[in-house]
């Protein structure tokens, strides 16, 4: 199995850019830049005009992925806690 690649920001944006100047195909657009065109799209729909008011940069896009993953850490310490207080409480006489 490859490894999986990754793409600046900047990449991301002009392919969308490209993509959606609406001269050539997206599938073609996609062969050109060594892309698979599920990828172009999703990239389109993320960054993309079309997006509209859902519309995010790939920064913001980062952030949000970041900010999920602590949220779902913080949430399961948060649940260990719960289940430790209600552990030593019992404990008490």
């Amino acid at each position: 199995m490859g490894k999986r690649r990754k793409f600046t920001n900047e990449f991301k944006l002009e392919a969308v850019r490209l993509a959606e100047r609406g001269d050539t195909p997206v599938a073609q657009v996609a062969r050109e830049l060594d892309l698979h065109e599920t990828v172009l799209r999703r990239w389109m729909s993320l960054y993309g005009e079309s997006a509209g008011a859902k519309r995010m940069t790939p920064e913001e896009h980062d952030e949000l992925i970041r900010l999920r993953r602590e949220v779902r850490r913080v949430t399961m310490e948060r649940d260990i806690l719960k289940k430790a207080v209600g552990i030593f409480s019992k404990e008490l006489p």
